[in-house]
């Protein structure tokens, strides 16, 4: 297993420390504070250790409360709500210095035979010959932020590839949709807690990137301040995390310094696998010469 993958997996481990105690280690994407979705994996983790094998997460909801410091440990504490006969509920709150940073609830449920149905996925390329997230930033590794140039520059555990990539640092006001391929980079154990946990990671990749679209921002130019405030999803289908997935993702309001965001996740042979809600802080900054008042 590749490197960068094999510390993706160990990063979502979580270490039981009690009964429904655990604790988690904090990684770096060069965001200032813990990048919310390790929290949202971990907690996922977390809380699948409290269940059933047989059972797995259909739904989650989550809050992100306070920002999180990545260079201290962050404890889970998980209460069994309910253990039903065919559903179990569990709540996760995540704890650092003292204070909840992040609240969760999750369901998870028996696999039971039913009525089916699923939305098309969309008519987009296919990932082989698109360029991924990283070369793409590489072109432009000179106009990044100094600051984030190591981090932006370095093999990632998620290779994402954009179907349409906007200007990394000045995009041109966009339609408020965006599509994305994605998947790790090496094969994967065969655990579908880990896959689960690794697609609630990689969901909070870019999510916002829709909200954005229409105004012509970029958090790397430095002109909106842009933060996870919840984060919702709900697992429709069993998938791998090292298969193509594609991000479907679009943006129907934005207001009060809010942007709200949806997503579907397909398989590369269209099956729709989860869906995706965030609602995020969209605050704009002033830039040096500007006369934008934040």
């Amino acid at each position: 297993m590749k490197s960068e993958v094999q510390e993706l997996v160990e990063l979502l481990q979580v270490e039981q420390l009690e009964q429904n105690l655990f604790r988690g280690v904090s990684g770096d994407i060069g965001s200032p504070r813990v990048f919310g979705g390790q929290v949202l994996g971990q907690a996922l983790m977390a809380a699948a250790l409290t269940v059933e094998a047989e059972r797995s997460v259909h739904s989650l909801h989550a809050y992100f409360l306070r920002p999180g410091d990545k260079n201290a440990k962050i404890v889970y504490d998980v209460d069994r709500i309910r253990d039903g006969g065919s559903f179990t509920t569990r709540r996760v709150v995540a704890i650092q210095h003292g204070q909840p940073i992040f609240g969760f609830a999750a369901s998870f449920h028996v696999r039971e035979e039913g009525p089916s149905h699923r939305a098309d996925m969309p008519q987009v390329p296919g990932p082989e010959g698109l360029i991924s997230d990283l070369e793409f930033r590489r072109q432009h590794i000179d106009r990044l932020p100094k600051r984030l140039r190591d981090v932006l520059h370095a093999e990632t555990a998620i290779e994402i590839r954009q179907v349409a990539p906007l200007d990394p640092i000045d995009p041109d006001p966009a339609p408020p949709r965006n599509d994305a391929w994605f998947r790790a980079i090496d094969r994967l154990p065969d655990d579908p807690v880990l896959h689960q946990a690794m697609l609630a990671y990689s969901s909070d990749f870019g999510l916002l990137r829709s909200a954005l679209a229409p105004h012509g921002m970029s958090f790397m130019k430095g002109d909106v301040q842009v933060v996870s405030l919840d984060h919702a999803m709900w697992f429709h289908d069993t998938f791998r995390m090292d298969e193509w997935l594609l991000y479907a993702t679009d943006s129907p309001a934005a207001g009060n310094a809010r942007g709200f965001c949806r997503g579907s996740i397909f398989t590369q042979d269209g099956r729709l696998v989860a869906s995706v809600a965030q609602e995020g802080l969209m605050r704009t900054k002033a830039l040096p010469g500007s006369s934008l008042k934040g």
